[in-house]
């Protein structure tokens, strides 16, 4: 019985050697080659998120470019440059393996403000980029509180931030195109707490609206910054300019409307879009009629 046991107890630890033994000792392993490198995910498209403030800044400009990431990273739809510079708006080539914009498939502005340090070269490749390669361009909330001596960029976005007249306040909003992809999920009336732009130089023949404010539900007494005798506020639109397709909504100026999910919801499927990824009219219809507008 006690060879058994010393047999038995050479042949576990025969095992246990084994087991330990290095993979460079057995037979068919070349330590030599090292593993295979992790492969990186392959995004379909790449977009380029651009915060630059040269007027305002608001505070909800970082909540809505780490939003726009991460959509795109949890969605693997696309991959996100983040930048609060102008540098990677050119086509020319930077060298020092900087992107440029024959790199990326689309656009957005995050609540920039001002002249942005864009010099004639990079106005005309942005033009270009847009109208002549059809790639996308999104706008969000100060978008349009942005390059106000620049005329194409106006024609492009739509028009320019011209006061807003309630501040931040329960907005009641009116969907206009239900079937559009990025305002789908919202029903035909609703309220948000955001800060609705005015838009002047702006006209909605020239663009596709999807959000309005509801006029029957406003106050216009006492309100000089009501400047629009048409009491036509809009909330978001769609556009052509040229071959690309753009997107511009006022939503999102709080940092909370970044956590909202019907807003995250309404960017998410506006880059989509613009991305070509989905479809949606661009044409214009005429106002709706209201109840009773208190004109």
């Amino acid at each position: 019985m006690r060879h058994v046991r010393i047999a038995l107890f050479l042949f576990l630890s025969f095992l246990i050697l084994k087991g330990l033994t290095p993979a460079q000792d057995q037979p068919g392993v070349n330590s030599s080659v090292a593993p295979p490198p992790h492969i990186k995910q392959i995004h379909l498209k790449h977009i380029l998120v651009v915060g630059q403030t040269k007027g305002w800044e608001h505070e909800s400009v970082s909540d809505g470019m780490a939003a726009i990431y991460n959509m795109g990273h949890e969605s693997g739809l696309w991959d996100a440059t983040l930048r609060t510079d102008t540098e990677l708006i050119t086509k020319k080539d930077l060298g020092r393996n900087a992107k440029d914009l024959e790199y990326f498939d689309a656009l957005v502005f995050v609540s920039t403000t001002g002249e942005l340090d864009l010099d004639d070269s990079q106005k005309k490749d942005m033009m270009s980029f847009i109208k002549d390669d059809g790639k996308g361009f999104v706008g969000v909330h100060a978008a349009l509180d942005t390059n106000y001596k620049w005329p194409e960029y106006g024609e492009m976005i739509g028009g320019w931030f011209d006061q807003h007249p309630w501040s931040t306040f329960n907005a009641p909003i009116l969907n206009e195109d239900p079937d559009f992809p990025a305002v789908r999920h919202f029903p035909k009336a609703f309220v948000k707490y955001d800060e609705i732009y005015q838009p002047k130089e702006w006209s909605r023949d020239k663009v596709n609206v999807l959000l309005s404010l509801d006029p029957a539900k406003l106050n216009y007494a006492n309100n000089p910054r009501i400047h629009r005798t048409d009491h036509d506020f809009a909330v978001a639109w769609d556009k052509m300019y040229g071959k690309g397709r753009v997107f511009y909504s006022t939503l999102g100026h709080t940092e909370e409307a970044w956590t909202d999910p019907d807003i995250r919801k309404m960017y998410f499927e506006a880059i989509k879009w613009v991305l070509g990824m989905t479809d949606g009219s661009t044409a214009s219809h005429p106002r709706p009629q209201a109840s009773s507008d208190q004109r």
